[in-house]
């Protein structure tokens, strides 16, 4: 199962940095070494086993964008499942940006008119704290109101923190098959083992696809953080020529599991109840991979 995935914006908007960092294992420190994009790059990226994500990422200079619309389009917008435009938060250029994005919306439209659309407002990082929320905001409306009739969902983003995280697990969720299936065998699970929260991770990335939460949580980014957090540990094991398996954190308030699901996820299970031993929650855990790879089979046929 093949999805094209178009990820567009300004050259030196971020869009190549952010790939790297959710795709390739680059640092954001590492992006730093990383050229401009010249013309379209393709990547085949294994999402789930079956599903592999065919990444576009197309350069944002002028005269690549003029081609794009002038002689590419057929070939650039045809079977598009998802748009991802990158917009540079300091852009001097801000109407030319809309411009292109525009253009891109009028593409869309002729060719993958059921693509979905999400814009990235990103380097938040160089926006001061206190005034990120309002400049967010009036870029959102600003992108709602001229994508109309079509739809797009915004996110603000930065590669030096969890939010980007956040932007692209909702953007793959969108991908995944079989996710409302996912979501109701982990609503059983969790009730079966009595845990506060469960998250099912995609192996290579670590990005959340799914996730079941019974008992609410006040850090709404928790996911987001964990992510970055487990995504960052595992580089630091591979330079170390170590593989990152499995992990366990206990408290005096909760225990937090994360193991192999399947051999394309990961799964994390927070339980709070003191009676509930280490080795109960994880022969759990290893019954529940059949039912899990069982589904993960049924989507690829689908």
């Amino acid at each position: 199962m093949r999805k094209k995935v178009l990820l567009m914006g300004k050259s030196g908007g971020g869009k190549t940095s952010m790939r790297s960092i959710i795709f390739a294992n680059y640092s954001a420190k590492d992006t730093r070494r990383l050229g401009a994009t010249m013309d379209v790059e393709q990547s085949y990226v294994r999402f789930l086993g079956n599903l592999i994500l065919n990444l576009w990422d197309c350069g944002g200079q002028e005269a690549f964008m003029e081609c794009y619309f002038a002689t590419q389009k057929d070939n650039i917008f045809k079977n598009v499942e998802v748009l991802i435009y990158v917009f540079d938060v300091q852009s001097s250029e801000l109407d030319k940006d809309l411009h292109y994005y525009q253009s891109c919306l009028e593409s869309i439209l002729q060719h993958s008119c059921n693509a979905k659309i999400f814009c990235l407002i990103h380097k938040m990082d160089l926006i001061p704290d206190e005034m990120r929320s309002t400049v967010f905001t009036q870029r959102e409306k600003i992108l709602n109101d001229i994508s109309k009739p079509l739809q797009c969902s915004c996110f603000r983003t930065s590669i030096w923190d969890e939010t980007l995280y956040k932007a692209w697990s909702q953007i793959v969720y969108q991908l995944v098959p079989n996710v409302k299936g996912l979501e109701k065998t982990l609503e059983n699970f969790a009730g079966i083992i009595d845990a506060d929260e469960i998250l099912l991770f995609e192996k290579a990335t670590f990005l959340v696809i799914s996730h079941c939460t019974r008992k609410e949580h006040h850090d709404t980014r928790r996911f987001e953080k964990i992510s970055d957090i487990i995504k960052q540990f595992k580089l630091s094991c591979s330079k170390l020529a170590a593989a990152f398996q499995s992990m366990e954190v206990r408290n005096s308030t909760f225990a937090c599991f994360i193991e192999l699901c399947t051999p394309n996820t990961y799964v994390m299970v927070v339980i709070s109840d003191p009676t509930i031993s280490s080795e109960v929650t994880l022969m759990n855990i290893r019954n529940a991979r059949k039912v899990f790879e069982k589904l993960e089979r049924e989507g690829a046929r689908n």
